[in-house]
């Protein structure tokens, strides 16, 4: 039971993962809730980048399970709070290169 948390972190990092491997599979924003589907032309090249992007975002949990192993549950918190917050960082920076790259490409 002392592994519990960690247990949580990889079953919510594989259905995160699982998830984004449907979304790129089917390549349809219908798999994207209203609220965060942004208004793209092209809509199965922004349902893969959002894939990506949500596949990254699992490797937060991932990584904090794997130090919940490692270092215990108190460090497993700690980690996924600081994944999270770089990972989100991050591919926020790359959906934002896909806005920039998608208004160049226009006529």
């Amino acid at each position: 039971m002392e592994h519990a948390i960690s247990i949580l972190l990889f079953l919510f990092a594989g259905l995160l993962l699982l998830y984004a491997g449907l979304i790129a599979a089917t390549k349809s924003t219908d798999l994207i809730p209203r609220d965060y589907a942004a208004k793209m032309e092209d809509k199965k090249r922004y349902a893969v980048q959002f894939a990506k992007v949500l596949a990254a975002v699992a490797l937060a949990p991932a990584i904090g399970g794997a130090a919940g192993l490692i270092l215990g549950n108190g460090a497993a918190a700690v980690v996924t709070l600081a994944a999270f917050v770089l990972i989100l960082w991050r591919a926020s920076r790359w959906m934002d290169g896909e806005k920039t790259e998608s208004e160049r490409k226009k006529p």
